[in-house]
């Protein structure tokens, strides 16, 4: 049976870095937010905390706190079809019951954590190349990364996925332990 890994942290605590793994290893990739940033783009505005945050809300408004599961349902049913898949970026508890009922036992959640220290401090320093035209590796400042947690946190329910997750990877270490944290869950589902 194919699986869908779905991939739930913070701003900044590794979850591309997990998510670039799965890709390298055949897994197809879907980014939950690209809808946000392709309607950042679509409406002419900066893409940037405030704008993201002003999307991200509105479509939760006008589609329900599962909105993003439900937007991107289709692509990941056509998707599974065709092999395993691993989501980067599910937010809400909403949208992790929906996933789960809807995938039953081909879904797999895996969290990603890191203190909130160390994640700004990563996030101030990304460098988004002219090759990042989907725009998942910008940065931001330390203030935009605390704002953008505590909205994540109080408005979209984010806790619920993280606490209940299949695997959890604690990122406060090198490269070298992070790896070895993914690469032994990748072993355990694939």
């Amino acid at each position: 049976m194919n699986k869908i890994v779905c991939i739930s942290g913070m701003c900044g605590a590794g979850k591309s870095v997990v998510s670039d793994f799965f890709v390298k290893n055949e897994f197809q990739f879907v980014r939950f937010g690209q809808i946000t940033l392709d309607e950042v783009k679509k409406r002419g505005l900066e893409p940037n905390e405030a704008n993201e945050k002003l999307i991200r809300e509105e479509f939760r408004v006008r589609h329900g706190m599962a909105a993003y599961a439900t937007l991107n349902l289709s692509k990941f049913d056509k998707l599974i079809k065709n092999g395993n898949v691993i989501a980067d970026g599910l937010y809400s508890w909403e949208e992790y019951k929906v996933l789960k009922e809807h995938f039953s036992g081909a879904m797999v959640l895996i969290a990603v954590w890191a203190p909130p220290e160390l994640r700004y401090e990563r996030i101030s320093i990304r460098v988004s190349g002219i090759d990042d035209i989907d725009l998942r590796h910008r940065s931001f400042t330390k203030e935009e990364a605390k704002s953008r947690d505590y909205s994540e946190l109080e408005n979209l329910n984010k806790g619920g996925p993280i606490a209940m997750a299949d695997f959890t990877i604690v990122n406060n270490g090198d490269i070298n332990f992070l790896n070895q944290q993914i690469e032994e869950i990748y072993n355990r589902i694939k």
